[in-house]
């Protein structure tokens, strides 16, 4: 019987993709569902040597747990929503969107400077064009180096002394319980996070009736709005998940949502930064991806076409 089946929900093997999975089978489980979870590597995880770009650009964290939902190993896959490329894969869908965790990105400090108090030259690790961009804006002198690796070898090569600080997602520490981590959380319009970070999402097949009711209670309507409308934002512009493109949309107090987002490239002499913000009222999907696509085309009257695809054809 239908009531009786065991929800198979595929993970990366990561320490954080398993604890983020861990937390949508434990809430499955209180509503009384059966789950078994299973374990995929993804090329995201295997080639942790080389820069995310010279994997295969978007999707290098998901193909594999997309090809196990399409084969019928599995039945749901937990991600991590900024990981997800935009356009949607044929015969699967996005059912639920829990409740956010921060956004925004964080310093991790191991002499607990914030980013301002940095001396010249301190060495930053991080792997995200974007963030490279933005730490360029904010502190020319520092030098940035690529890092690659799940959270705690992240950490652990910043506390060998192979980094001063690290830039992170906040929300992979808060969920990791290494919080304590934090030196800084670093805050739009100064820094802007990756399109939908700190949001999950679980993808099933799309005939899977089953699985779509049973996923309804664990959706979040305000986090659904919100990185819907970052996504389409995303989408407008043509830009992948690696693409230095920042965005947050956020439900202001007369229930409107506000959406910034922004354009970056650090090819230059200085870094280019072109922002745009939009507020409207948004009660569902369509009216969310109405407000992204209205910020993703102010970009585009302001250049982000043609800096995207200079980026584009240097390889980035």
């Amino acid at each position: 019987m239908e009531s009786s089946r065991i929800v198979r929900v595929g993970t990366r093997a990561s320490t954080l993709a398993r604890t983020q999975t861990q937390l949508m089978v434990d809430a499955l489980r209180l509503l009384g569902h059966a789950v078994e979870i299973v374990t995929i590597s993804t090329q995201g995880d295997v080639r942790s040597d080389v820069p995310i770009s010279a994997i295969g650009n978007d999707g290098v964290f998901v193909r594999e747990l997309e090809r196990a939902l399409l084969t019928g190993a599995i039945d749901a896959a937990v991600h991590s929503l900024k990981d997800l490329p935009t356009a949607e894969t044929t015969g699967l869908s996005l059912a639920c969107v829990p409740q956010r965790a921060s956004p925004f990105d964080v310093l991790v400090s191991r002499e607990h400077v914030l980013l301002a108090a940095l001396p010249a030259g301190a060495v930053v690790g991080t792997s995200s064009i974007r963030r490279v961009a933005q730490l360029q804006a904010l502190r020319s002198d520092l030098i940035v180096r690529d890092i690659r690796g799940n959270v705690d070898t992240r950490l652990r090569q910043l506390d060998a002394g192979n980094y001063d600080c690290l830039i992170l997602a906040g929300a992979g520490l808060q969920r990791l319980g290494l919080a304590e981590r934090i030196t800084q959380v670093l805050r739009p319009d100064a820094f802007w996070p990756a399109i939908a970070q700190g949001a999950l999402v679980i993808q099933i097949r799309n005939d899977d009736a089953f699985l779509r009711q049973a996923l309804k209670p664990l959706d979040d309507p305000t986090t659904h709005l919100a990185v819907w409308a970052e996504r389409s934002c995303l989408a407008a512009l043509a830009g992948g998940c690696l693409a230095p493109i920042g965005a947050w949309a956020q439900q202001e107090s007369d229930g409107h949502f506000e959406l910034g987002a922004c354009v970056l490239d650090n090819s230059g002499d200085s870094v280019e930064r072109l922002l745009a913000k939009r507020s409207s009222a948004v009660s569902s999907e369509q009216q969310a991806v109405a407000l992204g696509q209205s910020v993703a085309a102010d970009l585009l009257d302001q250049g982000a076409f043609a800096l995207l695809s200079q980026m584009r054809s240097r390889g980035l």
